[in-house]
């Protein structure tokens, strides 16, 4: 109980590292609005089977649908990283 409460907290205290900034371009803006709204949801449900107030199988449902988002924002990430790295070996 304590451990799940430690987490719980720890996570509070990171999630507004990944909320959408502000300023972004419509696109993106939108892309990392959906992408908190999947991992909120992820979260919604497993607090909810943890307190036996959730059905395993949404459960389930979230996380497949969480990684799928997670390893597109990843993939989104590899890319620019990419093309940043491609800009820096541009000779001047």
């Amino acid at each position: 109980m304590i451990a799940s409460t430690f987490a719980a907290n720890a996570y509070d205290r990171a999630r507004p590292a990944v909320a959408p900034a502000e300023g972004l371009p419509q696109g993106v803006s939108a892309a990392a609005t959906d992408f908190a709204r999947v991992m909120e949801d992820v979260d919604q449900q497993a607090t909810g089977a943890m307190t036996g107030g959730s059905d395993s199988q949404r459960l389930v449902q979230s996380i497949a649908q969480a990684e799928i988002a997670l390893e597109t924002a990843v993939a989104i990430r590899d890319k620019v990283v990419e093309a940043y790295q491609e800009i820096l070996r541009m000779p001047v």
